[in-house]
């Protein structure tokens, strides 16, 4: 156990751990107070043992680091910061709900259970409102106060700052942008159940797969099909081009009832190169407003240091 006084509210200083569980792998890193990350340790996630694994694996990531703080280990981290998948109550630090990808996730008391385990303060939050955050506080939209994130990769989400505060809605559910509805997606089924959601024709797995509806290749990846575009392979230059309009048309209708300062766009479609996003910003533009037309939309810059400053950030106090 990691011995040290719980503070009242945010940690005033650090260093803190910040902590991203997934259903692969679970990173940790040991962040100041200025958003310096000092170093980071990832596990693979042990998805399939249960909820009781995973946090044991968190936790003990969270002890190599205050080891590596100072010897010894005690005294150094004064708190935890979590971004985890799923839906996320973050005023209690408890998974509401949770795909399948780690077992028994749902139900999860997260903040409570790895609080007890190191005898630390521990706050949580949904991963991509922790991408956000981190892009906001060292990133692409950095001390910027209204902020629309967009996550696209294997599903696509979302986050919102206004006035320097993410907005979670009345239960904890904002930011699914992915069940926006777009013509492009009529009738198509989405994995959350519905049909004709911007997910299922905009997303990674759905990219690859009217790319290989369309030719009948065998590509295993979405990367493939980006760098078929880039050699001139129009089928693959189309399809991203597509997906990219079906997202920036919802983008744009979002925009139109947020007016943030910025767009931020990230996750693993976002690498998919100029066709993508020459498409992507062209259908923002065909959709917002005319006092919005010059909204900047940009690529995340930190990447999976992201959620990791995002999580410290829930636990250290940072002027907005």
């Amino acid at each position: 156990m990691v011995s040290v006084s719980e503070p009242e509210g945010p940690a005033a200083a650090g260093p803190v751990v910040g902590v991203d569980i997934g259903g692969t792998k679970t990173s940790a890193g040991l962040v100041d107070p200025s958003g310096g990350l000092l170093a980071v340790r990832t596990r693979p996630t042990p998805a399939t043992r249960g909820a009781a694994e995973v946090v044991r694996t968190a936790a003990e990531l969270v002890r190599e680091l205050a080891e590596l703080a100072v010897p010894g280990g005690a005294g150094a981290v004064t708190a935890v910061g979590v971004a985890s998948a799923g839906v996320i109550d973050s005023g209690r630090g408890v998974v509401v709900s949770a795909t399948g990808a780690i077992a028994g996730w749902a139900g999860t008391d997260l903040r409570g259970e790895l609080s007890r385990e190191l005898g630390l303060p521990v706050a949580v939050d949904n991963d991509v409102h922790a991408h956000l955050l981190g892009e906001q506080w060292r990133g692409a939209a950095a001390g910027r106060r209204d902020v629309l994130l967009v996550a696209a990769g294997t599903g696509i989400g979302a986050s919102l700052l206004l006035g320097g505060r993410v907005r979670h809605g009345a239960r904890s559910v904002a930011g699914h942008a992915g069940h926006l509805p777009v013509a492009a997606a009529a009738g198509r089924p989405c994995p959350c159940g519905g049909r004709g959601h911007v997910e299922a024709v905009a997303a990674g797995p759905a990219l690859l797969a009217e790319y290989r509806r369309r030719t009948g290749a065998g590509v295993t990846h979405l990367a493939e099909v980006a760098l078929l575009a880039e050699a001139g392979d129009s089928v693959a230059a189309i399809v991203l081009a597509e997906g990219a309009s079906a997202l920036g048309s919802a983008i744009g209708g979002l925009v139109n009832v947020i007016d943030p300062e910025i767009v931020v766009i990230g996750g693993g479609v976002a690498g998919c190169g100029a066709p993508w996003w020459d498409a992507l910003r062209e259908a923002v533009r065909a959709e917002v407003l005319p006092a919005l037309c010059d909204i900047p939309v940009e690529p995340a810059v930190l990447g999976g240091d992201a959620a990791l400053l995002g999580a410290a950030r829930l636990v250290l106090e940072v002027e907005t």
